[in-house]
């Protein structure tokens, strides 16, 4: 009879197992009701060292986030993996804050134990090029070509700082200096344009720029800047009584007034104490060409047009002062305003008097990114590298290299 009880009771363990589970379960706290810092600290106990090896295969550098005084940055790494770092960039218009709704939801779903790489999935870009370049940088890592991998991941957080730079914008637009190339992209990174551009010569170099677009101005003047109207347009000036005019530039006086050139006497003009400044009339034959876009920065650095569009068939696109001249203006124009703002035939119309210049502003910001990136792929997917015009040399290596895999040389 003992024995039978025995045998009785056994068959209860497996149910007091499963009730105490239940009760451990019930005790434990909703992820969705922890505090930041409950969130931290269970994805530190749990699955931070997963989360370190998951930044590596996406160019993170694991080291800046390891753990010090059992504190782990969880938050910081988070916004690393989905936001990314400043680029260099010279000038920034304003840093945008890292979207907190999704870092708070990225940290409960780890603490609910769902896998890493769904989880990051939400948080990183969804960007088609940003995608590619992945897949990319995984593969130069399994080929041990480290230096190549370096730009890559260079230009994967130059992806993730776009991403938190636009956020809400319904569409950005990014010109890759280095590629002299631009590409107009929607709110989920899709390409929608991609043009030929004319950037910066090597010693007037178009500078990195984060910042938005305020208007499309149409038949703008050319506001010659002062160390181009000091270096250029004044020795032609004085030496050649018909330049001016014959390339339909104004001299301006410090009220704003048009001066006759004939009163001026220009050998007695000098580089330091030249009180005048030189403006290029609208039309066909204006530098800028037909069409500007201007962006908010105190470099003086816009988009525009150009009156040598042969340029634009040239491999050799690295030969302007420093802005940006785009292959096709007027479809930049209306994908930056959203609507059909200029016909098709605004290239075409007969410009042979000046035009007045037009204003027109957009209804919303649209975020402008010049950035200088090594590495970057086209809507096929491939990889591609661009020449280091500027001689600013390779990026710093993003990886933690095993003592046994040193990084290789001269493989990108």
């Amino acid at each position: 009879m003992q024995m039978f009880s025995g045998l009785g009771r056994s068959r209860y363990i497996p149910l007091l197992v499963l009730f105490t589970l239940a009760i451990l379960q019930s005790c434990r706290k909703n992820p969705k009701e922890m505090t930041s810092a409950e969130l931290a600290e269970a994805i530190t106990e749990k699955n931070y060292d997963k989360l370190l090896e998951f930044s590596k295969k996406v160019g993170v550098d694991p080291e800046k986030f390891s753990a010090k005084d059992g504190v782990a940055p969880v938050y910081a790494l988070l916004e690393e993996i989905g936001f990314g770092h400043k680029p260099a960039i010279r000038f920034t218009q304003k840093k945008i804050e890292a979207d907190t709704v999704l870092l708070r939801a990225a940290a409960e779903e780890l603490v609910e134990g769902k896998a890493i790489e769904k989880v990051m999935e939400k948080l990183e870009p969804v960007f088609p090029v940003y995608n590619n370049l992945k897949v990319n940088y995984t593969r130069l890592l399994k080929e041990s070509k480290y230096d190549s991998a370096a730009y890559v991941a260079e230009s994967m957080n130059a992806y993730r700082w776009i991403h938190r730079q636009a956020k809400n914008a319904p569409r950005f637009v990014m010109v890759n200096i280095r590629g002299a190339y631009l590409t107009a992209m929607d709110s989920a990174g899709k390409n929608v344009l991609t043009m030929r551009t004319v950037v910066g010569k090597a010693d007037t170099p178009t500078p990195t720029i984060d910042t938005y677009a305020t208007s499309i101005v149409t038949h703008p003047y050319w506001n010659v800047p002062k160390s181009i109207a000091i270096k250029e347009i004044l020795p032609k000036a004085a030496s050649d009584p018909e330049y001016l005019s014959r390339n339909r530039i104004e001299v301006i006086d410090n009220s704003g007034q048009v001066v006759n050139p004939e009163d001026i006497d220009w050998e007695e003009m000098k580089e330091k104490k030249f009180p005048y400044r030189f403006r290029q009339e609208t039309g066909e034959d204006n530098s800028l060409g037909l069409l500007k876009v201007e962006i908010k920065n105190p470099l003086a650095i816009y988009l525009h047009d150009t009156n040598a569009r042969y340029l634009f068939a040239s491999n050799q696109r690295w030969r302007s002062h420093g802005c940006v001249r785009v292959q096709r203006p007027t479809e930049l124009a209306n994908y930056m305003a959203g609507t059909e703002l200029l016909g098709d035939d605004f290239m075409t119309e007969p410009d042979t008097v000046s035009t007045p210049p037009k204003w027109h502003k957009l209804k919303v910001r649209i975020p402008v990114f010049l950035l200088y990136l090594g590495a970057d792929c086209n809507e096929k997917g491939d990889l591609l590298y661009f020449p280091d015009i500027y001689k600013r040399g390779s990026p710093k290596a993003r990886l933690t290299l095993s003592k046994d895999k040193p990084a290789s040389k001269g493989d990108a």
